[in-house]
């Protein structure tokens, strides 16, 4: 399966007891369409949490707003809440992650300004 959104939060990274670590992140999924007999398009939002466990260095470049591309398996949990209601959730486990959009903050500082480039236009190789 395939879902392409943009993360609502930066990742998250859990160590759980046995020292594994999962990336944990949510994605907003824009959607429209138009109603039967209306001209009137309506828009949607849906939210996805996301787990990953393949890497977790993947985190630092998994920030608020980037849109990413991911491949995955949709997976369904059920729980009773402090009440005792029967609750359901869905999380995407991911299996691969491409990265659209934006640099990282800390990238994009360290780049270098087109004035503060200084080699001279004669040495191009063409």
């Amino acid at each position: 399966m395939e879902l392409v959104g943009r993360l609502t939060a930066d990742a998250k990274v859990s160590i759980l007891k046995d020292e594994r670590q999962v990336v944990n992140f949510s994605v907003a999924i824009n959607d429209s369409y138009k109603p039967k007999g209306s001209q009137e398009v309506k828009k949607i939002t849906t939210y996805v949490n996301c787990s990953y466990w393949i890497n977790s260095a993947i985190a630092q470049h998994l920030t608020k707003g980037i849109l990413v591309e991911l491949y995955g398996r949709m997976g369904v949990s059920a729980y009773a809440d402090a009440e005792g209601n029967a609750k359901a959730s869905l999380n995407f486990h991911v299996n691969s992650i491409k990265l659209h959009g934006k640099l990282n903050a800390e990238k994009k500082e360290n780049a270098p300004a087109a004035a503060d480039i200084t080699e001279p236009i004669d040495d191009l190789p063409f």
